[in-house]
């Protein structure tokens, strides 16, 4: 029988994870079946444990359940219980379901490997205080930065990252923010909607590198912001989806795939959309 896998969310119908993973299958020739399912508040966990119960090998989870994976997990990976946050399900050998989280590391891949961009000894400026911004935090820590500022609308929120991954990471309100950050991080819903996010020009400077974790089409509002007031570079989250994908993949089946050709093609895809 097939390997089946699921990638669960609501909504689902606009997820990439589908092509990018059979075409990790067929680059690392892998059999196996990658569909995606539509769940419910009520259905959540109950749709999961049926499909692991039935031999389904893995699953990765989108919004808005990334939290109620954490719960629904029987054991967790370090990266995981620091995000408290998980985006991937995998079976164990024993029978326990085991929940990872890979945003992170595709998110520190992306900016290595794709965009060439070295985090290490940056003034790094966060903007939101989300479950998406939890779980990237650890894996830019661990690159090594300057600082890493947490600017989020409702302070408190930060205050309660900042708390949780202690040295090196500081909330900050608007007033506190400072000119010319190295890299700016947007970790907010706000260009899904397509809203600008109330920010402080001089925040931007001729050598800042900005990125949204969203992607689209066009360039996000965060991004066109950013490059009209000079910021060296904008790039969105689209080198984040395929990164994050390919870590699961190699959780899953032991294989890490080469994301170049697939991140060129979806690219090209959703520019001729």
């Amino acid at each position: 029988m097939t390997d089946q896998y699921w990638v669960v969310g609501n909504p689902i119908n606009h997820s990439k994870s589908p092509a990018i993973h059979q075409a990790f299958a067929q680059q690392c020739q892998q059999s196996m079946s990658y569909q995606s399912r539509l769940l419910t508040d009520d259905n959540f966990e109950s749709s999961l444990r049926d499909f692991f119960s039935e031999q389904g090998k893995g699953a990765n989870v989108t919004v808005p359940f990334k939290e109620r994976a954490y719960h629904l997990a029987d054991c967790l990976s370090t990266e995981a219980v620091k995000a408290g946050a998980v985006n991937t399900l995998a079976l164990q050998a024993d029978g326990r379901i085991k929940g990872y989280n890979t945003d992170g590391l595709g998110l520190v891949t992306d900016f290595k490997k794709n965009l060439n961009v070295d985090l290490k000894q940056k003034r790094i400026l966060i903007l939101g205080a989300g479950g998406a911004v939890r779980g990237v935090i650890e894996p830019i820590l661990a690159e090594k930065p300057n600082c890493i500022h947490l600017y989020n609308r409702t302070r408190s929120k930060a205050d309660l990252l900042a708390e949780l991954f202690g040295s090196g990471v500081l909330a900050v309100d608007r007033q506190q923010l400072t000119s010319g950050y190295d890299v700016i991080i947007n970790g907010t819903s706000a260009s899904l909607s397509g809203q600008n996010i109330e920010l402080p020009d001089d925040i931007i400077a001729s050598h800042t590198i900005c990125y949204d974790m969203m992607y689209a089409r066009e360039q996000t509002p965060f991004i066109r912001w950013a490059l009209n007031l000079g910021a060296a570079q904008g790039f969105d989250g689209l080198g984040m989806l395929v990164e994050q994908a390919s870590e699961a993949f190699q959780i899953w089946r032991n294989c890490q795939p080469d994301t170049a050709p697939i991140l060129k093609q979806l690219r090209q895809d959703l520019q001729n959309s």
